[in-house]
C-alpha cells in the first residue's frame, strides 16, 4: 500500500508540473505577444510623425535592427521602402492582409509563419496623411522553438523538481500508511484514524463479533459432540469424499483393533486403520452412495459395520460409518444354537428309549416277565427327561432373572447340613465319605439358588469321585470376604478343560457319564447362579487328585 501511495503522489506531481509549465507557457507566451504588439503600435505611431515630415529620407537615418523590419508602401501597394531588402525588387503589398486593413480602416495587424518554422512574423500596418501605409514587423519565437530553447535548463529543473517529489511523496506515504499498520483489528472501535476509515472499522468489528460468535457456537457444538461420541460404546467414523478421516472416537480405534497413539488420525486415509477387504469394500460402496452394512471379525470381536453416504446437493461428501460391537449378540446366538442342538440331542436319547420300550409293549412283543423291567426303563427314561426339563427350566429363570425369591439373611452351616443330608444315600452308596468342616456364617442370599448350587457341586463332587473317597465342605469369613469350598478327592479335571466345564451339556468324560447320568447342565446352573447370587466361581483340580470348587462373596462389590 505504501508504495503505490508513493507512484501515485509522484505521478500526480509529475503530472501537475507537466500541466504547470504547459499554463504557464499558454499564459506568458500570448501575454508577451499582446506586449509586442504594443510595441509595434508605439514604435509606428513614433515613426509616423517623421515620416509625415521627412518622408523616406527619416526611415534612411534610422540604424538597422535585426529584430524589426520597417516598411513603406505607397497607397497602390508598391513598396518605397524596407529596412532588411530592396524595394525595388519586392513585390506589391496591396494584397497583405494588415495592408488592406490600414488602407480601409487607417491600422491593421496580421501573424504569419515564417519559413523556418519556428519564428512567426507580427506586422502592424498605419495609414499615413498622404495615403502611405508605414508597416512595422517584429519576430517572435513560436512555443515549440521556445521550449527547445529553454529545454536543458526546463529538463534540470523538472529533474529537481521530480526528486523532491518522489522525496516528499515517500514521505507522505508513510505517514499515510503508518495509522494504518498500527490499527489494532482485536478492538477496530478503539483506533482514533481518519474518518474515511471509520466506517471500515465499524463493519470489521461487527464481522469479528459475527465470527467471534460463530467460533464459539462451532466450539460448544464440537465439545458437545466430541462428549457424545467419547462416551458412545459404538464406534463413529466421518470421513470425506477421498477416504481421509474427518473424525473419529476412540470406541472406533478400539473396535478395529487400532492401538491409540498420541498422534491424531485426522486428515489421514481411513484404511491406516484397517485394511481388511470387507471394511474397504463397504466404505467404498457408501462413497458411490449406497446404503451398506457388513460384519466384520477382528481377534475375538465381531463387529457389525454400517455406512451411510453424505449427500450434498446430490453429490457424495463423504461418508458416515457406525461400528457396533456385536460379539456378545453373536457369542449368544452360537450358544443357543448349541444348546438347541445339545437339547435336541438330550431330549431324543430318553425319548427314542422310550418309545421303543413302549412299542414292545403296544405290539405285545415283550415277554410277560420283561413288562416290570421295560415299564422300569420307561420310568427311568421318564425322569431323566423331567430332571432335564426342570434344569433348562432353571437356566431359563436364572438367565432371565425371573425367580420368584427374594433375599434373605441365610445360615450357611445349616444350609449345607441339609446339603449333605439330602446327598448322603447317594454317598452311601458309593461308598463317598461326607463332611463339613469347622466354621459358621451367614449371608444375605437366596437360599434356594444358593441350596441349588452346593447341591450340584456336592452331587458332582459324588459322581465324580474315587470309592472310598472323601468330600469335604467347608464355610469361612475372612473380613470382607466369604468363601464357601467344595472339595473332593476324585478324578480330578484336565487343565485344558477347566474353562469349559461351565458350559451347557459339556462333559469331561462321556463315556463316565453315561454310567452315573446326569444331565450336563449341572455346572452351568452353578456358574448361573453363582452370577446371580453375585458370586465368583473358583476352580482348583488335579487330574487323578481331586478337585475343588471355591464361592467367594466379596462386600466390596
Amino acid at each position: 500500500m505504501t508504495k503505490r501511495i508513493f507512484r501515485t503522489i509522484l505521478a500526480t506531481s509529475f503530472v501537475v508540473l507537466l500541466v504547470g509549465i504547459a499554463v504557464i507557457i499558454g499564459i506568458l507566451y500570448p501575454y508577451f505577444g499582446g506586449q509586442l504588439e504594443k510595441e509595434l503600435e508605439n514604435e509606428a505611431s513614433y515613426l509616423s510623425l517623421s515620416v509625415e515630415k521627412d518622408g523616406v529620407a527619416a526611415l534612411e537615418q534610422l540604424p538597422h535592427s535585426s529584430s524589426t523590419r520597417i516598411t513603406l508602401i505607397a497607397s497602390d501597394g508598391a513598396v518605397l521602402y524596407d529596412s532588411q531588402a530592396d524595394a525595388a525588387q519586392m513585390e506589391n503589398h496591396a494584397d497583405r492582409e494588415e495592408i488592406r486593413d490600414a488602407m480601409e480602416n487607417g491600422s491593421g495587424k496580421a501573424w504569419r509563419q515564417s519559413d523556418t518554422l519556428d519564428e512567426q512574423n507580427i506586422y502592424y500596418a498605419l495609414r499615413l496623411s498622404n495615403g502611405n501605409v508605414l508597416r512595422i514587423s517584429s519576430a517572435q519565437r513560436s512555443v515549440v522553438s521556445l521550449v527547445l530553447g529553454v529545454l536543458q535548463p526546463l529538463l534540470w529543473v523538472a529533474l529537481l523538481l521530480i526528486i523532491l517529489a518522489a522525496v516528499f511523496a515517500s514521505r507522505a506515504s508513510k505517514k499515510i500508511v503508518a495509522p494504518l499498520n498500527s490499527l489494532d483489528l482485536e478492538n477496530p472501535e478503539k483506533n482514533d484514524i481518519y474518518d474515511e476509515v471509520a466506517p471500515l472499522l465499524t463493519k470489521i468489528d461487527r464481522q469479528q463479533k459475527t465470527i467471534r460468535q460463530q467460533l464459539a457456537e462451532a466450539k460448544h457444538r464440537q465439545e458437545e459432540f466430541s462428549l457424545i461420541t467419547s462416551h458412545m460404546s459404538e464406534g463413529l467414523l466421518v470421513l470425506d469424499s477421498r477416504m481421509d478421516l474427518l473424525s473419529y472416537n476412540e470406541s472406533a480405534l478400539r473396535l478395529l483393533g487400532v492401538s491409540e497413539e498420541k498422534s491424531s488420525y485426522v486428515g489421514k486415509n481411513i484404511l491406516v486403520l484397517n485394511r481388511n477387504e470387507a471394511f474397504r469394500e463397504v466404505i467404498e460402496s457408501s462413497l458411490a452412495g449406497h446404503h451398506s452394512e457388513t460384519l466384520l471379525s477382528l481377534n475375538d470381536l465381531s463387529c457389525q459395520i454400517i455406512a451411510n453416504p453424505v449427500l450434498t446437493d446430490g453429490t457424495v461428501a463423504g461418508a458416515v460409518l457406525l461400528l457396533v460391537d456385536v460379539t456378545e449378540k453373536t457369542q449368544r446366538e452360537a450358544i443357543r444354537r448349541e444348546f438347541t442342538a445339545n437339547v435336541s440331542h438330550e431330549l431324543k436319547t430318553p425319548l427314542t428309549s422310550i418309545s421303543g420300550f413302549a412299542e414292545l409293549l403296544q405290539n405285545g412283543i415283550a415277554k410277560p416277565e420283561d413288562t416290570k423291567k421295560f415299564a422300569g426303563r420307561i420310568f427311568d427314561e421318564a425322569q431323566r427327561l423331567i430332571t432335564l426339563v426342570s434344569d433348562i427350566i432353571k437356566i431359563s429363570q436364572i438367565d432371565e432373572g425371573h425367580l420368584p425369591y427374594t433375599a434373605e439373611n441365610v445360615d450357611l452351616r445349616s444350609l449345607i447340613s441339609g446339603v449333605l443330608d439330602r446327598l448322603r444315600p447317594a454317598a452311601e452308596r458309593a461308598d463317598i465319605s461326607l463332611s463339613l468342616r469347622e466354621g459358621n456364617a451367614s449371608l444375605e442370599t437366596v437360599a434356594p439358588i444358593l441350596e441349588e448350587i452346593l447341591y450340584n457341586l456336592v452331587d458332582n463332587a459324588i459322581k465324580y469321585n474315587k470309592k472310598g473317597g472323601k468330600v469335604a465342605v467347608s464355610v469361612e469369613k475372612d473380613g470382607r470376604q466369604t468363601r464357601i469350598r467344595v472339595q473332593d478327592t476324585g478324578i480330578g479335571i484336565p487343565p485344558a478343560q477347566q474353562q469349559r466345564i461351565f458350559e451347557r451339556f459339556y462333559r469331561v468324560d462321556k463315556s463316565h457319564s453315561k454310567e452315573i447320568g446326569g444331565t450336563g447342565l449341572g455346572l452351568s446352573i452353578v456358574k448361573h447362579g453363582a452370577a446371580y447370587l453375585g458370586a465368583q466361581i473358583l476352580v482348583e483340580s488335579t487330574p487323578g487328585e481331586g478337585s475343588t470348587f471355591t464361592l467367594v462373596w466379596d462386600s466390596t462389590c
